[in-house]
């Protein structure tokens, strides 16, 4: 199986560190947040890894090709030329996914220990074509699912702005999105269709697609999950992953 780490994000919130390298090689307990994420996946056996570089991309690029990508296939996703966020990121990568085969996809300052193998299997046993962790941590922005999970709005939590794909009626749980996905191949040929193109967010995705299409939130509420999102945030992941 394949998985796409977002890592090309400008990591505006991590400043002073991203003035002068990408947020991607900030150090938890001497680890950057990509080895993590790349030996967290080694966990389940998936080695096989896609990489989108933007901020300070030749870092990046050196760093795995210093490591050897810490024992796994790494191939580098270009997006130099424009940002293009997690939805359009994921599309430009289109080309690196094996045709017809299942992947995931992660981002890389969230650190998670999460069971894949547990995400996988209930993506399959609900025939989704989107499944992703999610849990009961405060956030800004919420998901909104159904009784059975299924994703049916979004809601930012600060200014009260509500986007729902199915009626507000059936809402029975507001979730934090974990970042942790998995995906159907098919999720490239539906994107096109639906019109996006460029630079969009995976959200504006699962909610366009999300009337017509099994997209499923995966509670794992209790799991260690940290955003390392800002400098102040690398205390607490240092507690949470020691090693």
């Amino acid at each position: 199986m394949q998985v796409m780490i977002f890592s090309a994000g400008l990591g505006t919130r991590f400043k002073p560190w991203t003035d002068s390298h990408p947020k991607a090689l900030a150090l938890v307990n001497g680890k950057s947040l990509l080895q993590r994420n790349i030996e967290y996946l080694q966990q389940y056996g998936i080695k096989d890894v896609v990489v989108n570089v933007h901020h300070f991309a030749e870092q990046i690029e050196e760093a795995i090709e210093k490591t050897k990508g810490w024992g796994s296939r790494v191939i580098i996703s270009n997006e130099r030329d424009q940002l293009l966020e997690t939805g359009g990121g994921l599309l430009k990568a289109n080309s690196l996914f094996t045709p017809g085969e299942r992947f995931i996809t992660c981002n890389v300052d969230i650190l998670t220990d999460l069971d894949i193998s547990k995400l996988i299997a209930f993506h399959i046993a609900n025939h989704a074509l989107i499944s992703f962790g999610i849990t009961g941590r405060k956030t800004s922005r919420n998901l909104l699912f159904n009784k059975d999970y299924r994703l049916i709005g979004w809601i930012n939590n600060t200014t009260g702005e509500t986007k729902m794909a199915m009626p507000a009626e059936e809402v029975k749980h507001e979730k934090a999105y974990s970042c942790v996905v998995v995906f159907e191949y098919d999720i490239f040929r539906l994107t096109e269709e639906a019109g996006f193109s460029g630079k969009f967010s995976l959200i504006d995705v699962y909610l366009k697609l999300a009337p017509v299409h099994l997209i499923m939130g995966y509670d794992h509420t209790g799991d260690r999950l940290v955003d390392v999102g800002k400098p102040e945030s690398v205390a607490l992941a240092e507690a949470l992953f020691p090693k």
